[in-house]
């Protein structure tokens, strides 16, 4: 057989084993979005947002410094629109989800795969990181509100993390559980014991 041609196969072939290899991940930890983790009576009432929102003024970029400013602003604001009136079932249904616990229950034991950004919990000396909540943006519990409880997923990697920085998204696998975990920094309705943490990458999906 030509020289040229046998490290060629062997490219190929393990290519074909490498592509097999993330297909068997894939197949494994499915990849599911965060709107599958808010149950339907969430979701629909999140989708109606009452018209004071639109009072809400464009404040630009939430920094640590103008966070108590904004957040003032914005409570002035809505607080203007609505004048004293009592909220109406909508509007009640769409702030309590704003703060929901709520879940799918489908989603319970499921294994999968989804994007986020990482809140830390604990950490070593080192700062490996070893819990954290995973968010659907960045910033979340940190320089603006959290997000919803079910939300939030509490994330348990004992091998341990270690960011070059906050703003850096991953891929996190591992066993979905319906459980409440509360603490000073955020409340989850999710946890997850993750068995690979993988940069995030377009053309993971």
């Amino acid at each position: 057989m030509n020289r040229m041609i046998k490290p060629i196969i062997r490219i190929t072939i393990a290519v074909i084993c490498l592509v097999g290899h993330h297909q068997a991940i894939a197949k494994q930890y499915p990849v599911i979005e965060w709107v599958d983790l808010i149950p339907q009576s969430d979701l629909d009432a999140l989708l109606n947002p009452p018209a004071y929102i639109n009072a809400i003024p464009h404040t630009g970029e939430p920094t640590l410094e103008n966070f108590d400013q904004l957040s003032d602003s914005i409570e002035q604001s809505i607080g203007a629109a609505m004048g004293d009136r009592e909220l109406t079932p909508e509007e009640q249904a769409y702030e309590d989800a704003l703060i929901s616990t709520k879940v799918n229950d489908s989603m319970n034991n499921k294994k999968v795969r989804i994007p986020g950004f990482v809140v830390p919990v604990e950490y070593s000396d080192k700062q490996v990181i070893t819990e954290f909540f995973l968010v659907p943006y960045f910033g979340a519990c940190i320089h603006v509100p959290p997000p919803p409880p079910n939300q939030i997923i509490y994330v348990k990697y004992p091998q341990g993390l270690t960011l070059s920085a906050l703003y850096d998204p991953f891929w996190i696998e591992g066993q979905l559980h319906t459980q409440i975990v509360e603490n000073s920094i955020a409340l989850s309705a999710y946890t997850i014991s993750a068995k690979g943490i993988k940069p995030y990458t377009e053309y993971e999906k």
